[in-house]
């Protein structure tokens, strides 16, 4: 029987972080300036989509990132708060939508769109142990 999934368009999830020094470029090695790093900022928007929706997963099931387009257009210095936000825009099968975009306490500094497929946990972490064997 497939999966249908009951998750409402417009559900939100939100994430913060104040960026400290192990959340820069040069700490995680994406570059040399000391401003949060990309791959923070995609950190934070996959934490945000997780918090919209992993509540509401049937039972043995969780969202796996399948794919992300993100524009990381403004800086954010250390001591900054930034905030995460993704916003269920469609559910296809077993993909779930999201509009997604971060914020600090001056602009936006990153936006664009996530996709996340549900998955059951069992039988995915038997896919990954096959993998192993072969």
């Amino acid at each position: 029987m497939p999966l249908v999934l009951n998750l409402p368009v417009g559900l939100t999830g939100t994430v913060e972080l104040v960026v400290g020094d192990q959340h820069t470029a040069p700490r995680i090695g994406s570059g040399r300036i000391r401003v949060l790093a990309t791959p923070v900022m995609i950190n934070l928007i996959e934490a945000a989509a997780l918090a919209a929706v992993e509540q509401s997963l049937p039972e043995d099931h969780q969202s796996l990132g399948t794919r992300l387009d993100v524009t990381h257009i403004a800086a954010t210095p250390v001591g900054m708060r930034v905030k995460a936000t993704a916003v269920v825009t469609k559910v296809e099968g077993r993909t779930i939508h999201f509009d997604v975009r971060a914020e600090d306490e001056r602009e936006l500094i990153g936006q664009g769109t996530h996709q996340r497929v549900v998955v059951n946990v069992n039988r995915f972490d038997q896919r990954v142990q096959d993998k192993l064997k072969k």
